[in-house]
């Protein structure tokens, strides 16, 4: 009998849902369905609603932050610090989402941030991914580029905890191309796997787990699990919908 693959769910909640009431029902029915089917996730929430809801008594759910300033305190206007969130049962932070390196973190700061994470003991999800895919194949380069900085330095006991997220841009959003497919991620997780095993030499269980997210919902989700054998899904408006949210996890 094969070992049952243990899924991480991480929802990103971005700038939803509209008030504090609203994100405190959501997280409250999520909690109640993961109870009856004795599963977990983790919930990135705006940072506004995260006092609230760990206030919340749960053995399912474990909050995280969407995005993290680079030290403790400083001048980093509208940021929040690791230590801050501390007391709030923070366990994981998102570090480079695509729409946050759009508006000016660079691989270098997305380094930084992965070693202060590490260094307060908490979880990074780094967000990798490219742009557009070219004929060319180029995108590989971008990609290894990206997990190359965001990483250096870092030991390889550190990197085997860090969970990383691939997003492809250009089939997420309005604007997306097309939707991505389960065997296009397949073969980007054994790219990132190469990267990781030829550049930091990690091999076995210190590889990291590798999510996909991108447009993810209760529809596709489970052929990236079974056919892409991605490790989890980071995922986005379905997870304001509870019952959306419920049917992805019991397709997989």
């Amino acid at each position: 009998m094969k070992n049952k693959k243990t899924v991480l769910f991480i929802a990103n909640w971005k700038t939803n849902p509209k008030n504090n009431k609203e994100a405190v029902l959501l997280f409250k029915n999520l909690d109640r369905e993961l109870k009856s089917l004795k599963h977990k996730m983790i919930i990135c929430p705006p940072s506004i609603f995260i006092p609230s809801l760990s206030s919340i008594k749960t053995n399912t759910i474990q909050l995280g932050l969407q995005n993290t300033a680079v030290e403790d305190m400083g001048a980093y206007t509208g940021q929040i610090s690791l230590e801050q969130s501390i007391s709030f049962k923070i366990k994981y932070t998102l570090i480079g989402h695509s729409e946050v390196r759009m508006i000016g973190d660079t691989d270098d700061v997305v380094s930084t941030k992965i070693k202060y994470a590490i260094k307060k003991k908490i979880v990074p999800i780094v967000c990798v991914g490219e742009n557009q895919r070219d004929d060319k194949h180029e995108y590989f380069k971008f990609i290894e580029n990206q997990i190359v900085k965001a990483f250096s330095g870092i030991s390889k006991k550190d990197m085997s905890g860090i969970i990383i997220a691939y997003e492809p841009l250009w089939a997420i959003g309005k604007n997306a191309l097309r939707d991505a497919t389960p065997l296009e991620f397949v073969e980007i997780k054994i790219f990132i796997q190469k990267i990781l095993k030829d550049t930091f030499g990690l091999s076995g269980s210190l590889l990291p787990k590798i999510l996909y997210g991108g447009s993810v919902n209760e529809k596709n989700a489970s052929d990236f699990i079974h056919q892409g054998e991605a490790d989890g899904l980071l995922i986005g408006r379905t997870s304001l919908d509870a019952k959306k949210m419920i049917t992805l996890i019991k397709t997989i």
